[in-house]
């Protein structure tokens, strides 16, 4: 077993160090998933600035205390690959307890995760898939470069000739798949499962930035104090000069939500009515006025960092997001399980099943999958 445990170690730092391959990966998947009680090491001098920033987002939840029902998952854990896996304290690896597969058939069919994908149609009505299997140059119009890496961003770059020509993209995502853009003026945007965002090719015709949102994106934007960045929503409007944020717009929710990472925002309704928000401000836009709460904001930007992060939330909002992500529609048996609310977290890159099982064990409801219908009931 020594052995064993040693060789995990090695892949597990060069999945950390991302250089491990997808034969290695499968071998470090199936020694994690006979060795749940097991910790392997991780050299103490190791430093990965993402790994780190994610076990912060995880002290807040295990510090955080006033939720109605915390869900107990499997301890310390962090989505890195395919596993579930976390780097914590002084350089231990901890595996944690993995929820007991149910064998009663509730879960007939699994499904497995979502993934990095959209479409992505130019302005001349061309649509090109944008999936794991296309990498380098897309596409060119209007005098700027469309590109894609390997590790899933596509890039707009301006070229030179003929980019003063005002034109428009929109990027999709369907259910299932998320993916990650990079604006002209160098302004980063991570877009969630089943959104839209129209954009210009090239920001030099106008002495503003402005995009339009469906759905929900995380913005970074690239600072520049003579031309503010807009995203507009149905009905918002989100003014920065250069910070980070998240919005999620999505036509199923009760509300747009606007919450803010650093910097500074000013959110106006279509009542005109504005709002400025600070760090770990969130606006509320419903109706004719713009509520701002104080809340923990890496809660509302964890999708982008591959997990499901819930806190004091209700079930129907948990659950919209795993149905996206999943691809299911979800059933109530009693519309009052809609209400109840629960904390936690979980790992994205599970398959469905991981994600109801963990839930399940909080005694917040019972979960049925068959056939791409997820149905909620109460427990007996």
């Amino acid at each position: 077993m020594t052995d064993k445990i040693t060789r995990a170690e090695l892949l597990a730092n060069k999945l950390m160090n991302r250089t491990i391959t997808p034969e290695e990966q499968i071998e470090l998947n199936n020694w994690y998933s006979q060795n749940l009680d097991k910790e392997i090491e991780i050299p103490k001098g190791f430093v990965y600035s993402e790994e780190e920033h994610r076990s912060r987002i995880l002290s807040s939840i295990r510090n955080h205390t006033h939720a109605k029902k915390q869900i107990k998952l499997w301890p310390r854990i962090v989505a890195a690959a395919a596993i579930a896996a976390v780097v914590f304290g002084a350089g231990v690896w901890y595996f944690g307890n993995k929820p007991e597969l149910n064998n009663s058939g509730q879960f007939v069919s699994d499904i497995g995760p979502g993934k990095n994908g959209a479409t992505l149609t130019l302005a001349n009505g061309q649509k090109i898939l944008i999936n794991d299997a296309l990498t380098g140059n897309i596409a060119s119009e209007s005098g700027v470069k469309i590109s894609k890496t390997a590790d899933g961003q596509i890039i707009y770059e301006v070229t030179g000739a003929g980019h003063g020509t005002l034109a428009y993209n929109t990027l999709t995502t369907t259910r299932g798949e998320q993916t990650q853009l990079r604006l002209p003026d160098g302004t980063l945007v991570y877009l969630n499962s089943e959104s839209t965002l129209r954009y210009p090719t090239s920001f030099t015709k106008s002495d503003k930035r402005m995009v339009s949102l469906e759905g929900e994106g995380f913005f970074n934007v690239s600072k520049d104090k003579q031309h503010p960045f807009i995203v507009k929503t149905g009905a918002q409007e989100v003014e920065v000069l250069g910070t980070q944020f998240n919005i999620n717009s999505y036509s199923d929710e009760h509300a747009i939500k606007t919450t803010l990472i650093e910097g500074s925002v000013k959110v106006t309704n279509a009542n005109s009515v504005s709002k400025i928000l600070k760090p770990n401000q969130q606006s509320t836009v419903l109706g004719k006025d713009i509520k701002v709460d104080n809340v923990e904001a890496q809660f509302f930007v964890d999708w982008k960092e591959g997990f499901f992060m819930f806190d004091n939330e209700t079930l129907e909002s948990i659950m919209n997001r795993v149905s996206r992500w999943y691809n299911v529609k979800v059933v109530y048996e009693d519309a009052v399980l809609k209400k109840e609310k629960a904390s936690g977290t979980v790992s994205k890159f599970n398959n469905i099943s991981s994600v109801l099982q963990a839930l399940e064990q909080s005694d917040l409801a019972k979960f049925k999958l068959s056939n791409g219908i997820l149905t909620i009931s109460k427990k007996k």
